[in-house]
Formats: C-alpha cells, structure tokens, sequence
C-alpha cells in the first residue's frame, strides 16, 4: 500500500487480517527507513502498530477519540490520519511535531509531552460526554511506565469511583524510557503470566447459573468461589479492585486477540481496562534487543548497523560531566546519594549505579515523590543529588517549594536540559526553571560558562551546606576547555569578568557566554568597548558587582535562554528599583512569553532574534543613548 496516499483511517474497515499484516510490514519499513534520516521515537512507535491499526479499525476517530499518554508512540496514528507525507519533517523546524498536535489534524484531541496525563484527561472528555448525552467512545492509551506516574493513580481512582464509561488501553512493553521498577510493576509482571482469567471466570458463572436456585446461600457461596478463583488465577487483582473490568493479558501483536477484545470492551459498561503486551522496538532487532532505553528515542542511525550518527563534539555531555563529577565526589563523601525519576539512562547515571548502588534510586515516573524523597534524605544529614530535566521539575513544583526549600534542606538539584532542547519542542524545552525558582526563598541557583567552572560548581554543590543549592545545564555538549586537577569551591553569589569594557556590559551566563563575547568582538573592531560579565550565580545576584557597574551609569544588557518574565533580567530591574539606580540603560534578550516549538536550536534562536546579530544591533541602540544621557547632564 501506498501509505502517501492515506487520508484517513477508514480504509481499514475492509482489510482482512492478512491485509493488516502487510500494512503492519509496511509501517514498520517506513519508520524504520524515515526516522533513520530524522531521529525520533523509534522502539516506542515499532512497538504499538497492530495495537494503533486495530484500535483504528475497531474505532470511529475522530469522533471516539483516542489520547495518547506521553504521545511519543503517535507516529503510526499520525499514518494512519493521512500525515505520511510529512515524516521527512518530523521534528524539525517548522515540520510534524514529534508528538500529537491539535491543529495537526482533528485526529489529534490531545497534546501532551509529559507522561501520565491521559487518563485525567480521559475523564474530562467523559464527564463532557455524558453531560452533553453523546455516546462517543474515550480511550486513553497508556504505558505501564507511565502508570507509575501520581497523576495516573489519582485519576484510576476517581475513574474507578464514578464508573463512567471508559476503555484504557494499557500498553506494557515492560518499558519506560529506561526499564521500569516499583511495585506496580511487579504487579503487571504477576498479570502477564496470569493467562485468560476472565475467560475461565465466565464459564464458570455459567455454569453456577445452571444449578437450581436453592436460596441465598448457595448464590453467597458461587460469589465466594468466583472471588476466590480470581485471587487463584491472577495473582494481583489490582485494577478490579479499583473498579475496572480488566481484560487480558492480550498479544498487541495479534490482530485476532486485539480485535477479540476490544469489541468484547466495546460492549461493556463502566471503566475497562484492556491489558495489552507489546514489544518494544519491534521489528528492528536493535531496537528489539534493547534492555536500558538507548532506542526509546534516537538521533539518525545506519539502519544495517544500528550505529548511531552522532554530531562532531569536543567536550563532554553535561550529563556526564555533571554525573561523573557526583560520582567523584560520591568516593570521598558516603553521603551522597542520586535520585532520578525514570531518567537514569537520560542523567548519565548508569556508572554511578554500577559503582554505588545501595545510594542510586531510580524512582520511576514520580517526580513530586523523587523530590520529597530527596528532602526526606536530607534531614538525615545525607547529600541527595537530585537529576531531573528541567521540563519535568516543573512538575515538582510544590515539593520543591514545600519540602525542599521552606525546610532549608540540603538537596542538591541538576537541573538537566535547561534552556531549549530543539526536536522535542514545546513540553520539553527547559526555559521557566528560571522564573519559578527564583522567587522561591532560600534557593541558589547557578549555571556554568563551560565545563571546567561546570565541575567546580558541582563540587560547590555538594560541599554547600546552607540549604537548598540547584546547577542548570544545557542538553549537548561542553566547549572542550581544560580541566583542572583539583575541584574547587566557588564563593556564592560571585560572577567573574570575562572581558573589561567601558561603553556597556552584558550580564549572562551558560550557553549564552558565547554569543555575548562574539557580539563584544564585533562592536570591539567599530570603537565600542563591551565588558562581558559571566553571572554564573542567578540568584542569589552579586550585589557588591552590581553597585559597581550600576555606580558607572553604564548601559546593561541581560541575556538569558530562559524566559524572560520573571527570569534573571526581572532580578536586576528589581536590584536597580530597589536602589533607586533610575538613570541605567536596561534592556533584556531571552525567550518572549509564548511556547517555543520544535526545531534545531540555531533556527529557534534565529527565530526568537537571540543571535550574535541581535546582541549587536541591541548593545548599538543602546549606547548612543547612554553618550546622549551623559552630554545632556
């Protein structure tokens, strides 16, 4: 079949299943063969296509409405939705978003990134649904990796309540981003090997049906056998518990064991949970072979080989460099202890696991409990380093506010994947840590210039014992400067110079150093003279430099990868409010008050007018008036 030529899913009401397997083939070759050029979520989309194509099949979308958690495993869905055509564009600037996007297609009803979220959603559209009496169909598809998220269990435990109807799909590849763990998930372990449980229950209530009716107590006792047959058959009856009528464990390969069991959930009322055993990666033996999440998703690859097409760097990964540096310091310090949400394989933590695994916990999707657990950890005088991105901190917002901060813990927090990440796009792009860290009291917040000072903030971290302490760092790699021996301890709240100027100063730190001394270079060569001021602590400010430069009457320009409202240019107007400093030039550069898209990170930045270009032309409109202010006085 020519999968250019799909509009939408109707065609499949005809397909038999032989048909459905070629189309399957098809998929698989197309992936294979596209996300090779683009990178993307390859094992997660490999494995759900006979899942996809059969709820399409069985399905009307987009009036039953389909809600992908976590939305990287949509590619098949957008396929199927008549998207073929844009896969050459996934994930890149201005092309097909590498998750479910509303004003994609009307198949998209919900836009998501972060996992977990699709069952409160779900529940939305029912309560909509039945108040509004139509009688479409709502099925959320979620992974047993995201299950384990606080948000999933709040919503199976209001869905169980109401006993509204619903089918979710739970998709168990036994596979997050990296393997699973907790109890739950030894709980759908347990269900995996149950066998047809609901099968045998139902012969048997026809069978006790049979019997004539001899009172009450023989119908108590059929109860009690039914009860005590499910406990013997299923060794977890979890979700029944809750209030869902649970199906399977079902082959997601299968089409006659889906399509079996998706029109038996079709018919049933209140809440259905449909258990559905997939294989990640799927039909390409190195996604299918792999056990630590390194095909969950992916740059370009050699399809023959599996390699990796890997972009030329010099430095180290700030993941690595950061995580080593932990595990460094984790030698001398038995203390130290990591914490990761899912995300160890993402952090860098894998050695650190292997050289000290009584103090790595891998949590799983829990953000808001990886952080208290943290807190909890420090308050028994141990040093919890805490690796989460950026886009999922905010996600802890509260325990870092309420169990970290007002306690004045010492929790070291990485905050990885700070500032724009590019191809993920909006959920994930790391720009607000900034402003909802910030007002926060008692807090530090820093970012390094490269990866040497990176290791000496690391250790800065650690050796902190004031209260809460947070390092950002950028997705990709450092600039590949030299390392010193010996880490050192960096005085909070101190920037340094790195280039004197007498006309204006930038005030930046992170990945934005660069740009600013390209700019100071240019505007050196026409006569202006630009100091470059790495403002590696964010907050708190080094006052003492701020009067200087605010004592010059010097125009000050504020770069930041970060959002603008409320981020670290807000705290120097604030500074120069608070100490009546009225007669500076201030202007900011950072990231305008809307959600950036996917895209490279160059054309994003090019976008946003945050290049050396725009540093230029901003520092030039800002230093004629200075000149003015000062011959008009």
């Amino acid at each position: 079949m020519d999968l250019l030529s799909i509009k939408d899913p109707s065609f499949l009401k005809t397909l038999s299943n032989n048909e459905l397997e070629k189309l399957s083939a098809e998929i698989r070759q197309f992936l294979i063969e596209k996300l090779s050029e683009t990178g993307g979520h390859i094992g997660p989309n490999l494995g759900v296509v006979e899942l996809t194509i059969a709820l399409h099949k069985v399905f009307d979308s987009p009036q039953d409405k389909f809600i992908w958690d976590v939305g990287h495993q949509s590619y098949v869905h957008k396929i199927l939705t008549g998207r073929a055509g844009d896969f050459d564009t996934l994930r890149q600037y201005k092309g097909l978003s590498g998750f479910p996007k509303r004003d994609e297609s009307e198949h998209d009803v919900w836009e998501t990134g972060h996992s977990s979220t699709s069952l409160s959603a779900a529940m939305g559209m029912v309560i909509a649904r039945d108040i509004k009496k139509s009688k479409e169909h709502i099925i959320p598809i979620i992974g047993d990796g995201a299950l384990t998220g606080g948000m999933a269990l709040e919503a199976l435990n209001h869905i169980g309540h109401e006993q509204k109807d619903m089918i979710v799909v739970l998709n168990d590849n036994e596979m997050s981003i990296a393997p699973n763990v907790g109890a739950l998930h030894n709980v759908l372990g347990r269900l995996r090997t149950a066998g047809k449980y609901h099968w045998v229950k139902d012969e048997l209530e026809y069978l006790l049906k049979k019997i004539p009716a001899v009172g009450g107590k023989l119908a108590a006792t059929a109860e009690r056998v039914k009860d005590s047959l499910k406990y013997m058959l299923v060794s977890g009856v979890f979700f029944e518990e809750l209030g869902f009528t649970y199906l399977g464990p079902v082959d997601g390969h299968n089409y006659d064991d889906l399509f079996e069991n998706l029109q038996y959930a079709k018919k049933t009322s209140g809440p259905v949970l449909l258990h559905v055993i997939t294989k990640k990666g799927k039909g390409y033996q190195p996604a299918e072979s792999d056990k630590v999440g390194t095909w969950h998703g992916t740059g370009p690859y050699k399809i023959e080989t599996g390699d990796f097409v890997k972009p030329k760097v010099i430095g180290p990964a700030w993941s690595k460099l950061v995580s080593d540096t932990v595990q460094k310091l984790a030698r001398e310090d038995e203390r130290i202890v990591a914490i990761t949400p899912a995300m160890p394989v993402g952090s860098k933590l894998e050695a650190f696991a292997q050289e000290f695994p009584d103090r790595m916990f891998d949590v799983g999707i829990a953000e808001q409990h990886a952080a208290t657990v943290a807190a909890g950890l420090a308050t028994q005088d141990m040093k919890p380093f805490l690796a989460i991105y950026s886009t999922f901190l905010q996600r802890a917002y509260d325990q870092v506010v309420h169990d970290i901060c007002r306690q004045n813990l010492n929790v070291f927090i990485g905050i990885d994947r700070a500032g724009l990440v590019g191809a993920d796009g909006e959920t994930h792009q790391g720009v607000f840590d900034i402003a909802f860290l910030r007002h926060v009291p008692n807090i530090v917040v820093m970012m390094a210039k490269d990866e040497n000072e990176g290791q000496h903030l690391v250790n800065t971290a650690l050796k902190y014992n004031d209260g809460p302490i947070a390092l950002r760092y950028a997705r990709g790699n450092g600039l590949g400067v030299a390392m010193d021996e010996e880490l050192k301890v960096i005085s909070i709240g101190t920037w340094e110079v790195l280039k004197q100027g007498t006309d204006a100063v930038i005030l930046t730190f992170g990945t934005t150093i660069e740009m600013a001394m390209e700019a100071a270079a240019i505007l050196e060569k026409q006569g202006k003279s630009i100091r470059v001021v790495n403002a590696r602590f964010i907050k708190p400010l080094d006052e003492k430099m701020l009067h200087e430069i605010f004592a010059e009457e010097m125009p000050i320009l504020t770069i930041e990868e970060a959002i603008l409202q409320g981020g670290f240019g807000s705290s120097v107007l604030e500074f120069a409010q608070e100490h009546q400093y009225t007669q500076t030039v201030i202007s900011r550069i950072g990231i305008p008050d809307r959600f950036i898209e996917h895209g490279s990170v160059s054309k994003l930045l090019e976008e946003i007018e945050m290049t050396t270009e725009h540093v230029v032309h901003k520092l030039e409109a800002m230093i004629p008036k200075h000149e003015q202010k000062v011959l008009r006085s």
